[in-house]
């Protein structure tokens, strides 16, 4: 299970290579199976935690704080601006936008993991910028990108509630009250989570073909230039702040790997224009193989990754 867990960045590249050849092979997987994959992963890392997890919000709670503030600003304005420097047409920008004000994302919990990070401080920044996404993602994108395309603030945060936090707070009150059925099932909910991933990618990328092709370079560069700036602006400014590499590792990989995911369920169920999903589904491809790169470059010694 680990093993095929710490490949994913070859599974997406692979699978995703495999849309643009053979897109039927994934086009099956549409519509409400992408929102419903969504909240299956979401549950999932719902099932990992627990209420004391989270002590660490009570005891370094200026950690998350700074996290979550580059999270919402730092990536939504290079989001933006990236958009008019690479003069994307107006659905690719908002797709761009859109994913750049998503939370951060699981694969950053996994990627904390393969570098012997603070694991646990990922996981509850995740959540926290998740909960926190309820409602900054959907007033972000409404602020950022409402004179691109007209965008439905309600449906937002609607979606953003039900495939975020309703699955994760399902999940956490299954760990709470039957701890046996939830430690039979974490053991295959990161392989699931990488399937179910690997499935919304492709199944994104293979019915964006074309517009991929039109795009081309432009795109695939502006999403490129967005996780990059990302991880690096990121990591600039919480060692300026904490001055200390190992965290400010942790929050760089979670500022610099959003919830493509959760970007894509948004497009799809609020923006008529397909092709607004596909800056989401190249980003989760892109942001995987620069995760791997990162566990190269970032691995600490394996010690314990509590927080002291």
């Amino acid at each position: 299970m680990r093993f095929f867990v710490n490949l994913f960045p070859l599974w997406v590249i692979l699978f995703s290579f495999a849309a643009l050849i053979k897109p039927k092979l994934f086009s099956w997987f549409s519509g409400n199976l992408i929102t419903f994959g969504l909240g299956i992963i979401m549950l999932g890392m719902g099932l990992t935690l627990k209420v004391n997890d989270f002590k660490i919000l009570y005891k370094n709670p200026k950690w998350t704080i700074i996290g979550v503030i580059i999270q919402f600003s730092v990536m939504p304005f290079l989001g933006w601006i990236i958009t008019k420097i690479f003069e994307l047409p107006d659905s690719l920008a908002v797709g761009l936008i859109l994913v750049s004000c998503c939370p951060g994302g699981t694969a950053s919990n996994v990627i904390a993991y393969l570098s012997n990070l603070n694991v646990a401080f990922s996981v509850s920044m995740t959540f926290i910028s998740t909960v926190a996404g309820v409602i900054l993602t959907p007033l972000l994108i409404t602020n950022i990108s409402g004179d691109l395309i007209n965008v439905d603030l309600t449906g937002l945060l609607l979606t953003t509630t039900k495939v975020v936090i309703v699955p994760v707070f399902l999940g956490v009150v299954v760990n709470k009250y039957f701890p046996l059925f939830t430690k039979r099932m974490i053991i295959y909910s990161p392989s699931v989570a990488v399937l179910l991933i690997v499935l919304i990618v492709a199944s994104i990328i293979g019915e964006g073909k074309e517009i991929i092709f039109e795009s081309g370079i432009k795109l695939i560069f502006s999403v490129m230039t967005l996780h990059l700036l990302g991880f690096i602006i990121g990591y600039i400014i919480s060692f300026i702040i904490l001055r200390n590499k190992k965290l400010s590792k942790t929050i760089c990989i979670e500022i610099g790997m959003q919830n493509s995911g959760l970007g894509v369920v948004l497009a799809k169920e609020n923006y008529v224009n397909p092709s607004t999903a596909i800056p989401s589904a190249i980003s989760s491809l892109v942001h995987s193989i620069y995760g791997s790169i990162f566990v190269s470059i970032f691995k600490e010694n394996k010690v314990s990754n509590e927080i002291k």
